[in-house]
């Protein structure tokens, strides 16, 4: 079986050299856009509401985004084998300016939203398709710096998307930023022609995994709805039947012919099922970044913008730990990596949990830094090792895009659970802003410190 510490990797400079800088820009460019759409349109989304209309519908920016994001990202798969990688690429890209012109000419709330969700389709497809390409874009050596650096752009995302969108949000110039996005997308569509590879791979092209798709757009939709629900018996409810329609993707999944998953992931002897749990462990944990300008303020008597870069310190963490991981090759060493990722990352938010109190002063906002950038971390060092092991499972090309593709599936799902569950635990921890907080992140770290029992199968491979 091969494994990322079995190939000397290539280097750095391999990855930006002439002739592969083309699609590692595209590939890592598409990512940040969709990561910077995010975080950019929710700091703007306050100015849209108030220029436009629509408060009631405001939660649901956000919602039609996701599920449109994993409904896409579902058949990413089926994209390239259909169109090949220049052409689901420039498809993806076509879908988000198309949206993103629309949310940016949008006179009511309802044309916002038909935006948002051709918007999320579109990138939902780039964000798969940055993992997804990888394979046939680059040589075997750079997977794991490639991983590393795309996966960085998150926290490029988280950074840039809050500050360009308070900004545009300021000048009330919201349609402006979406008419940059818009021009982005085309930019990056100039360069695929030259960037990707034309071939198409081989095999016959799949049917697309309708029933998949519906069961993770229904329980991402619910897992939405109970992340704005009011009452915390209903967020429970909601939360409990997606996790049933979860145990039915996968029931679906075990026996059909056209899939989401790989076919390994359903074998007792292969690691794939164990890469995507620990993908599914890191992705929860990331989900507190949300909370943490809000307790900032509250706890911390920040200023909101202090407050937002405060929230931007675990993306921080996680780049920071990526980019010198990329570069262990060693078996042991990376077994050593993925024991210690969900440490740093449960670590980290249990001193968040133990410090949490009322009138903080500087000293506990620098604690707090200090546990976000651990915890950042724990994803960062871990992040590039298990994309580049489920790129390298399946000796079947179509199975091993299909592998590929499905981490950012695994992704978007995860996120959406940990977020929902994020807010029910806040909403457990009482009125007291110190008890929510030390709840939700005292939660949040017990259960990622469980995902050490996922590491034992992964780290016993060879």
């Amino acid at each position: 079986m091969t494994t990322v510490a079995s190939h000397v990797a290539g280097s750095w400079r391999d990855l930006f050299g002439k002739r592969h800088l083309g699609a590692i820009v595209v590939l890592a460019g598409g990512v940040a856009l969709y990561a910077t759409n995010i975080y950019l349109t929710a700091s703007m989304l306050p100015t849209i509401v108030a220029d436009i209309g629509g408060e009631r519908f405001y939660a649901w920016s956000t919602t039609v985004f996701l599920v449109a994001s994993v409904s896409s990202s579902v058949v990413v798969g089926k994209a390239v084998a259909r169109f090949g990688a220049r052409g689901s690429y420039v498809l993806a890209l076509g879908f988000f300016v198309a949206g993103s012109v629309l949310c940016a000419v949008s006179p009511a709330m309802a044309v916002l939203l038909i935006g948002r969700a051709v918007q999320g389709v579109g990138g939902g497809l780039l964000s798969g398709l940055g993992y997804a390409l990888i394979r046939s874009s680059l040589p075997e050596a750079l997977w794991a710096r490639a991983s590393a650096l795309i996966s960085a752009m998150w926290g490029v995302g988280t950074l840039a998307g809050p500050a360009l969108g308070g900004l545009f949000g300021q000048l009330r110039l919201w349609q402006v930023a979406f008419f940059a996005l818009a021009a982005a997308g085309l930019g990056l569509a100039v360069l695929v022609p030259r960037a990707l590879p034309r071939e198409r791979p081989e095999g016959a092209i799949m049917p697309a995994p309708m029933i998949s798709m519906l069961l993770l757009s229904a329980a991402v939709l619910l897992v939405s709805v109970a992340g704005v629900a009011d009452q915390t018996t209903l967020r429970i409810v909601f939360l409990v039947v997606a996790a049933v329609l979860i145990l039915g993707f996968v029931a679906q999944e075990r026996g059909a012919r056209a899939r989401v998953l790989p076919r390994s992931t359903f074998h007792s002897g292969a690691p794939t099922k164990w890469i995507y749990l620990f993908i599914v462990v890191l992705a929860i944990g990331s989900t507190t970044e949300a909370f943490v300008p809000l307790f900032g303020q509250r706890l911390g008597g920040l200023a909101p913008i202090a407050a937002g870069f405060l929230g931007a310190a675990l993306a921080a963490g996680w780049t920071i730990g990526e980019i010198p991981a990329a570069n262990a090759t060693r078996t042991a060493a990376v077994r050593r990596i993925l024991v210690a990722a969900p440490l740093l990352l449960g670590g980290g938010l249990a001193v968040l949990a133990l410090t949490q109190r009322a009138d903080a002063g500087i000293g506990l906002v620098v604690v707090w830094i200090a546990g976000l950038l651990v915890a950042g971390s724990g994803i960062g060092i871990a992040w590039p090792h298990l994309a580049t092991k489920a790129m390298s499972v399946e000796p079947d090309g179509v199975e091993a895009d299909r592998a590929s593709a499905a981490i950012n599936t695994v992704q978007l799902v995860s996120n959406a659970f940990g977020s929902a569950l994020a807010g029910l635990l806040v909403n457990l921890g009482g009125d007291a802003d110190a008890g929510s907080a030390r709840v939700m992140f005292g939660g949040m770290a017990v259960l990622v410190l469980l995902g050490v029992l996922v590491t034992r199968p992964l780290t016993r491979q060879r």
